[in-house]
């Protein structure tokens, strides 16, 4: 853990900045503590009150948690109650079909090239895990619309970001409730389950052999059609 020396007039913003910068970068984790308050002003070259006021201001963004006696801790980001609200604002709407449909485009398509880099070992052998089971389903002359959700979800888990695996959960969740019977509309059609299946596989294939470019647009192209289809 390195900090640079401020020179600035608002030492304290500098020093807001910088420790937020290290948050989302990473190389500060939740949980992980902070150095002493007099440790933090030598190295940044500041006074203590800068340090001081600058832990106030990253507490009241929730950024940090001063803990009386133990010390200063990065907090956890606790995405609940912004999940709750977006699932209430997505059930109260009723023209947010096409809106949500785009959202996810937008969501997945990102999460598919991250997968492509991400990915472990895991990852791939639970994706393709998830389409041999779509694949069992189809050949049971079932719909296999779960294990297309599975799959989806399987890369976002595989694109390594958590906030990105809740938001497309609640994302698609909704979804499932909102277009029941166009879902099973869409996956009743004619050759519908297996062109899902053909395109999942492509996707996978992209991620696997981490094409980034290839992922994102198999992935953009697969919902594409969706799209389509559920509009209709």
């Amino acid at each position: 853990m390195h900090f640079k020396p401020i020179k600035a007039k608002k030492v304290y913003k500098e020093i807001v900045d910088q420790i937020r910068d290290m948050i989302q970068r990473g190389e500060l984790k939740p949980g992980e503590r902070l150095m002493a308050e007099r440790d933090l002003a030598e190295q940044m070259q500041v006074g203590r009150p800068a340090v001081r006021e600058a832990f106030r201001a990253l507490e009241a963004m929730g950024m940090i948690e001063i803990r009386t006696g133990e010390g200063t801790f990065i907090r956890r980001a606790d995405t609940q109650p912004f999940l709750e609200n977006l699932t209430l604002l997505l059930m109260a709407e009723n023209d947010t079909v096409k809106e949500l449909l785009e959202l996810r485009k937008i969501i997945e398509v990102e999460s598919a090239g991250l997968a492509a880099v991400r990915h472990t070992a895991k990852d791939v052998k639970n994706m393709e895990g998830v389409l041999k089971r779509m694949e069992t389903d189809l050949v049971a002359g079932e719909l296999g619309d779960r294990a297309d959700l599975q799959f989806h979800y399987a890369i976002a888990v595989g694109s390594g970001n958590t906030l990105l695996v809740k938001l497309l959960q609640t994302i698609s969740e909704t979804m499932q409730n909102g277009l029941q019977y166009a879902r099973e509309k869409l996956y009743q059609a004619p050759g519908t389950p297996l062109r899902l299946l053909q395109e999942h596989q492509a996707i996978c294939r992209a991620i696997k052999n981490g094409d980034v470019r290839g992922a994102r647009q198999s992935m953009h192209e697969h919902l594409d059609r969706v799209e389509k289809a559920l509009s209709k």
